[in-house]
């Protein structure tokens, strides 16, 4: 799939759009840094390399991956965010990286929340897990905050993650859990919502 192919979101703030070779540097920044240890990092710069090829190239194989996020008014990315699912993946993923120094502007719900309605609306997902090391708390909270519930039962990718499960297409559609994540998306951050002195993702 070529990226003119990829659909780009569009949200309040955000613009979401195929990962081109120019949004390399911020990638390789993040995941060869201390920022990347709950992705199997810090990586070296090869390995960081390749799994950059390795997110172009999902959207070949599978036709859908994770998007650059980019801020709708300077164009700067800001993280990646999308759908997830490489070989030994045991479901298939909604998975994001949000870059160091962007966390507390509620980035990650807003393009999460994009990305996954795209996969129930376009590819007919019915349900999604997201893969997360438990000591991540940023991601164990927006994974909540996106009203993904633990699932027990289900299989992990190591032993070292932990499986939170999204809700199905049906309960994101005019249900309070929709409402609540449209509040705090119109607001950015909704302060009830907030842990105290700890940023949202």
């Amino acid at each position: 799939m070529a990226r003119s192919a990829i659909p780009v979101l569009e949200t309040e703030r955000l613009v979401l759009k195929g990962p081109a070779p120019e949004d390399y540097p911020n990638f390789e920044a993040t995941f060869t840094s201390y920022r990347a240890r709950f992705m199997g990092g810090p990586l070296s710069e090869y390995e960081s390399w390749m799994l950059y090829a390795a997110e172009i190239g999902h959207w070949q194989i599978h036709g859908f991956g994770m998007w650059m996020i980019h801020d709708r008014e300077t164009d700067a990315t800001l993280g990646m965010a999308g759908g997830w699912y490489p070989k030994g993946w045991p479901e298939r993923e909604i998975a994001w990286v949000i870059w160091p120094r962007v966390e507390g502007r509620g980035i990650a719900l807003e393009a999460v929340h994009a990305a996954r309605g795209w996969c129930y609306d376009r590819l007919g997902w019915t349900t999604a897990v997201t893969y997360v090391d438990p000591k991540n708390a940023s991601s164990v909270r927006l994974c909540e905050r996106l009203g993904a519930t633990l699932d027990e039962d289900a299989r992990t990718v190591d032993s070292h993650d932990i499986v939170y499960r999204h809700p199905a297409p049906a309960a994101l559609a005019a249900t309070p859990l929709a409402a609540r994540i449209a509040a705090e998306l119109a607001d950015h951050i909704d302060p009830s919502c907030k842990p105290k002195g700890v940023p949202l993702d």
